[in-house]
């Protein structure tokens, strides 16, 4: 047991593993197959109360502030090798804006059903034109007095397929710079809200991702999350809880690698022995326990400091670029070690190696991070 969680959140992790082995391996495959995991998985997870801890308990959550039980459900995720559930955008993305800035009847009408799963949120930011330059977005909220009319298109959006709500980052003042953003608040049925394809990726076959287009969709003012033009500065303010969150799962893919390609190399014989007992291999796989251990001591750092209120910006960077570049060198190092069978989609290592290639562009890429920590380095 790492000395950052207590024998409670030991206790929790051992509910989480349950759960996935319960209701998650058993089907992924088929997830995969189907390009997204089944609702129902949703209202279960709600159920055990494994979505949305911070959530008071007049909004129908724990009221558990404490992001440790945040990142148990992903390295539980991690540790089955089951990236289709898109818990971690919900609860540990999307979920604390409506927390942090909603007003208290928004919170009665979205946050119940937040917990209990039958409400799926996504967050539209990303557009076929802007990525991780959040200045380039060029959809548009056009103030009508009682409502706003959006146009536009998202891309990308993880959840795009399930979503019940979705918060649109859009120009309310296109003069203004970074103070002409808003975030709105649009609910499955709104006329004009239309989901294009589930995005046929390389990787997280059975995580949904989607195109969403917005055409004069009447967005009531009641939608508008926090203040008009204050969009900008709240998207900035949960970015460092969005990247540890991503180093955490990072770092958690980095030991289910080196676990697989132990198991691998325990088992498979070449040359009359098993192929850990190779110099080569024992050396290898030594370098990847090792770097992997050490990634997990940095993530955990910045666990702490974000439960002392002390993570900043550059530390969250340090730790996304450090964990994901980590997690794409590690496995593909273990399907070189799995030789032909790590080319085999059956063998968890490939879809390690399919899966594994975005962590380090979403939550800002690993050149975005690298600019963040220059910049505080007075370069």
């Amino acid at each position: 047991m790492r000395d950052i969680f207590t024998s409670e959140h030991e206790d929790f992790r051992k509910t989480v593993r349950s759960f996935m082995e319960r209701e998650v391996t058993p089907f992924h495959d088929q997830w995969e197959k189907d390009g997204i995991v089944p609702r129902e998985l949703w209202t279960k997870a709600g159920e055990l109360g494994l979505l949305c801890f911070d959530v008071p308990e007049e909004f129908g959550g724990a009221g558990v502030d404490d992001f440790r039980y945040n990142v148990i459900v992903s390295e539980e995720q991690a540790r089955a090798g089951a990236n289709g559930p898109g818990f971690s955008v919900h609860s540990d993305i999307i979920v604390p804006y409506l927390s942090a800035i909603a007003n208290d009847e928004q919170k009665q009408r979205w946050l119940p059903g937040c917990v209990s799963g039958e409400i799926i949120t996504a967050i539209a930011m990303t557009e076929p034109g802007a990525g991780s330059d959040l200045q380039g977005v060029r959809t548009t909220a056009v103030d009508k007095g009682d409502h706003y009319v959006l146009n536009g298109s998202k891309t990308f959006i993880s959840n795009g397929i399930h979503s019940d709500l979705v918060i649109v980052v859009a120009k309310t003042n296109p003069e203004a710079g970074h103070l002409g953003f808003s975030l709105l608040v649009v609910e499955r049925g709104m006329e004009g809200f239309e989901r294009g394809r589930n995005l046929d990726k390389i990787g997280l076959h059975a995580q949904d991702t989607a195109e969403l287009s917005f055409t004069d969709v009447e967005v009531p003012k009641e939608n508008l999350l926090g203040e008009e033009g204050q969009g900008f500065i709240y998207l900035m303010q949960n970015l460092p809880q969005e990247r540890l969150i991503i180093a955490a799962q990072a770092a958690a893919a980095c030991s289910y690698i080196v676990d697989l390609c132990l198991d691998y190399a325990k088992t498979r014989e070449a040359f009359g022995k098993p192929i850990g007992k190779f110099q080569n291999t024992r050396f290898t796989i030594a370098e990847m326990a090792t770097e992997a251990k050490i990634t997990q001591v940095l993530v955990d750092d910045c666990l702490r400091k974000h439960l002392d209120g002390k993570l900043d910006s550059v530390d969250a960077s340090m730790a996304k670029y450090w964990a994901t570049e980590l997690q794409n060198k590690l496995v593909n190092q273990g399907v070189q070690i799995h030789g032909g069978y790590g080319y085999m989609l059956e063998y968890p290592i490939a879809r390690a190696y399919l899966d594994s290639r975005i962590s380090t562009i979403y939550g800002g890429t690993t050149e975005i991070q690298k600019e963040i920590i220059g910049r505080s380095l007075g370069l």
